[in-house]
């Protein structure tokens, strides 16, 4: 008796890996990010729209990180925790 040959899993395997790139990509806190590279006046000027939007004493909102950038950008990420509504 002849065993069937196994079939293709070369789109599964894709999807899989994919999938898995993301995750690891993504962290699993919780905390909703937004990244933004703005010149200098114009980045604060988010960040504290950002805050005064999303209060840290309701949605824990922070910077989480900052760079600085040739001719005075600044790339930085906002967190917050994901609203309820």
């Amino acid at each position: 008796m002849r065993v069937p040959p196994r079939p293709p899993l070369d789109g599964l395997k894709k999807r899989l890996d994919r999938s898995r790139d993301e995750q690891s990509r993504m962290p699993r806190d919780g905390f909703v990010r937004e990244t933004f590279r703005l010149p200098r006046a114009e980045a604060r000027a988010k960040a504290r729209e950002f805050l005064k939007r999303f209060p840290r004493a309701a949605y824990w909102s922070e910077v989480e990180s900052w760079h600085e950038w040739p001719d005075d950008v600044i790339e930085f990420t906002m967190r917050r925790l994901p609203s309820a509504d």
